[in-house]
């Protein structure tokens, strides 16, 4: 049987390969994916969410952000109490995320961890408002 009489509705590998495909298109945040050139890096650049969780308990407030690909370095932070900014790069990516946190936190008490692509954050909840004597 010569290569362009095979018939492709016998392909066993064409469930698996679509299967592959479909997974693919999920990761890459939907249907069809396109990769566009960043203009400062010249090398590839892909859109689409963050996935970011927050968490936050009586002492604390802690956001958890998977930035695969990104080296330690190339992570910069940034929390004004209300809200903790993301920026970090890879060779395919640029990650900006503005994380509004629910309650305030005090900034300064930040301690930040990135391991195997996940970023974990963790603040302190801000202490409640100072009673002001009036004299």
């Amino acid at each position: 049987m010569r290569g362009d009489d095979r018939d492709d509705r016998d392909d066993p590998f064409e469930d698996i390969f679509n299967q592959i495909e479909r997974m693919m298109n999920e990761m890459m945040g939907g249907g069809n994916f396109e990769m566009d050139v960043d203009v400062e890096t010249g090398g590839p650049e892909t859109a689409g969410e963050t996935h970011v969780d927050v968490h936050e308990t009586t002492e604390d407030v802690r956001v958890v952000a998977d930035l695969p690909g990104v080296v330690k370095d190339d992570i910069d932070l940034k929390c004004d109490g209300k809200v903790l900014t993301i920026h970090a790069e890879s060779d395919y990516r640029s990650y900006d995320e503005r994380v509004p946190l629910p309650t305030r936190v005090d900034e300064h008490s930040a301690t930040a961890t990135y391991n195997n692509g996940v970023l974990e954050v963790v603040f302190d909840r801000a202490e409640g408002s100072a009673d002001i004597d009036v004299s």
